[in-house]
């Protein structure tokens, strides 16, 4: 049994991996100003920062990050030197894929946000990707203005560093909106998927019954607003308008899609005559648009329960591995995916099916 054990460990080293959800910051506010346009240097330094940034409870550890994920000055997520050496030499990583999270979208004023999200655009090509070419950037956007969002898709779409457009789960209104559709036509065409990561704040409480009372109820309750957009997306005929989107939903996890599949299936087989532009069962266009990461990895009391529920997904070729490094939650290569896994299914959560979706070598 031992020898066994070892041999599976030492199979998942060699396995390549492909990170989709790494969280990277500016070191210090003084960055800024390097890529924000003069015009809104004083706005920026003064007010600007009072924006909608995102959830408000008070977290267990600083920047909700690992205690040994802080280097030598900064915060966590803004040395790359020391990322990679934490992360992407450490599990000996072929990508990282960017996530910054760092308040664009939430922003009340759109023309600042469309400024900050220039910024970090360029901070993200400027700083990380042209210093190491493992990793992958993702296009931030003011996506509450489908124009000006579509406009900085444009500007940065043909660069080789970007390989998705990025928004958090919590918006101003539901996705399939029409106000949003700008953005996915900017994101086909240029060939990026849209990526949504949890975080935001969006118009109103955060969840569907008010405002929790602690960080841990926000963080638990996440994966309700996935629900919400992915409905979003699949009933107001987002696919059927743009047959070559592609979504990514990060951080969300993903045991709950098998159930809403059949819940979205049954209530369009009851109620169908008020979506005539929808021409397939919903769990068809969820299984023919969407990509999930695994993180935070679903851990059942018992891993027979796991494969029963990647059974019932019947998304394999969709999941791909995420780490959400530097945050607290971590999951490791090594360790994240149970023991007993085909090794084929193994390969592709861990790189390969991030390797197609995102074009990478």
């Amino acid at each position: 049994m031992a020898e066994t054990r070892m041999a599976e460990v030492e199979t998942r080293r060699k396995t390549a991996v492909i990170d989709c959800d790494v969280h990277v910051t500016m070191k210090s506010g003084d960055v800024w100003f390097r890529y924000l346009p003069k015009a809104w240097h004083e706005y920026h330094r003064t007010i600007g920062g009072y924006g909608r940034m995102g959830s408000a409870y008070p977290r267990a550890v600083p920047h909700a990050a690992r205690h040994d994920a802080w280097p030598p000055s900064g915060p966590p997520g803004s040395n790359l030197a020391f990322l990679r050496a934490q992360l992407l030499d450490e599990w000996e990583m072929d990508y990282g894929i960017l996530t910054p999270l760092i308040g664009v979208g939430g922003q009340q004023n759109l023309a600042y946000a469309a400024a900050m999200g220039r910024a970090v655009n360029d901070w993200q090509a400027d700083a990380w990707l042209r210093r190491e070419p493992r990793l992958r950037g993702s296009v931030v956007v003011p996506y509450e203005d489908s124009d000006l969002a579509a406009a900085e898709i444009d500007r940065v779409g043909d660069h080789p560093g970007f390989v998705q457009v990025l928004l958090m789960v919590r918006t101003m209104e539901p996705l399939g909106r029409r106000k949003y559709w700008k953005i996915y036509e900017a994101a086909v065409r240029n060939g990026l998927p849209i990526a949504i990561h949890f975080g935001g704040t969006g118009a109103g409480p955060i969840t569907g019954a008010g405002k929790p009372s602690h960080y841990i109820e926000d963080h638990g309750g996440m994966p309700a607003a996935f629900q919400a957009q992915v409905t979003s997306l699949v009933y107001e005929g987002v696919f059927g308008q743009f047959p070559d989107l592609k979504v990514v939903l990060i951080e969300g996890g993903f045991a709950w899609m098998p159930a809403l599949m059949w819940r979205l299936d049954r209530c369009y087989r009851q109620l169908k005559m008020e979506l005539p532009h929808l021409k397939r069962l919903p769990s068809d266009y969820i299984r023919a648009h969407f990509w999930i990461s695994t993180q935070p990895m679903e851990e059942p009391p018992q891993r027979e329960y796991f494969f029963e529920m990647m059974d019932h997904l019947d998304m394999n070729d969709r999941l791909m591995f995420a780490t959400d490094y530097p945050h607290w939650d971590f999951d490791a290569p090594d360790v994240a995916l149970p023991s007993g896994m085909d090794k084929a299914v193994r390969r592709d959560i861990l790189a390969e099916n991030a390797r197609a979706l995102y074009k990478l070598a």
